[in-house]
């Protein structure tokens, strides 16, 4: 049985339909809720309908798609949205452009429209929605994203189980929540960093680029991009796990949660808290044996490769001469 029909599996047997909620849905849902998406409810929000793409999500079992920014102000019922050029940078907050100007990707930053949206909170539209709560989180907003989740009732804060988030690590926009400040808030709200990879732009400034007569895509290809923001997620932990009341279903998505992010270690970390709080039964079992198998099977394949490598190595020390 594949990883996938396992999750399937788990997700029939224990009734489950995990609760995901896309802010800033532009493009399509994340592939990593490909496994999930015919047992899962899909929420989407993004005011710019430019880059939307609503039938990527009609898999789900249950979709909703709001065409409304999300305010972290119970008091705004419209905030003022900012249109760019490139749409996925589009925000809620102004872009600095001064910041920005030394970057090659400050174009993509240029305000083509400033438009009032309509705009709601996460904690009114779940019971709008007639939903519980939010289990996996994903928080796109452009500079906003650590005041979106603050801005959850506590209760609903405590039910998210995964959050994905998009800090900035340069001033791209005014007043946005950088990465440093979005870490250290979640890791004291229980959760520790799981995956997080460091994106970027180009260095140079506009007229520079123009001073050598040269495109962008030119200078791309001859410069490496320096670290500008970071797609990072966070998963919760155990320990945090055992100090909240006993529910079965955390753990179970919890595990899924990190299966689906290649983290079998902690997966199996997991199944032994289920095990050891809920007792070892057919669950727990399919737990710890679906995250061995997958151990050993990494395993095997990094040997693999490996011996690929070091055999690569040896070929080319044939090749030039020093062997």
């Amino acid at each position: 049985m594949s990883l996938r029909d396992t999750i399937s599996s788990l997700l029939t047997d224990a009734d489950i339909q995990p609760v995901l909620v896309d802010v800033g849905a532009s493009g399509a849902p994340p592939p990593i809720w490909d496994p999930l998406a015919r047992h899962a409810i899909y929420v989407g929000f993004d005011p710019d309908a430019r880059d939307m793409h609503p039938e990527l999500a009609r898999r789900y079992h249950q979709v909703h798609i709001i065409d409304r920014a999300i305010t972290a102000n119970p008091a705004e019922s419209e905030v003022s949205f900012y249109l760019t050029a490139f749409p996925a940078c589009s925000s809620t907050l102004p872009p600095d452009t001064d910041a920005l100007a030394d970057y090659l990707f400050a174009p993509y930053f240029a305000v083509e429209d400033c438009v009032s949206a309509p705009a709601t909170t996460l904690n009114a539209v779940l019971p709008q929605l007639s939903l519980p709560g939010i289990d996996w989180l994903k928080l796109d907003t452009q500079g906003a994203d650590l005041r979106l989740f603050q801005s959850l009732a506590v209760e609903q804060q405590n039910r998210v189980l995964a959050a994905d988030v998009e800090p900035g690590l340069i001033d791209a926009y005014r007043g946005e929540d950088l990465f440093v400040d979005t870490h250290r808030a979640l890791t004291q709200v229980g959760f520790w960093l799981s995956d997080l990879i460091v994106k970027g732009s180009v260095r140079i400034q506009q007229a520079s680029l123009q001073q050598i007569g040269r495109d962008a895509a030119y200078v791309e290809r001859a410069a490496r991009v320096s670290p500008g923001w970071c797609e990072a997620r966070y998963l919760r932990t155990t320990a945090w796990l055992a100090q909240q009341p006993a529910d079965p279903r955390a753990y179970l998505l919890t595990w899924i949660f990190a299966m689906l992010d290649k983290q079998p270690g902690f997966a199996l970390d997991v199944g032994l808290a289920y095990a050891g709080r809920f007792g070892s039964d057919a669950v727990s079992a399919r737990l710890l044996a679906e995250a061995q198998q997958q151990i050993g099977r990494g395993h095997q394949r990094n040997s693999v490769w490996r011996y690929v490598r070091a055999g690569v190595r040896r070929l080319e020390r044939l090749w030039l001469g020093g062997e």
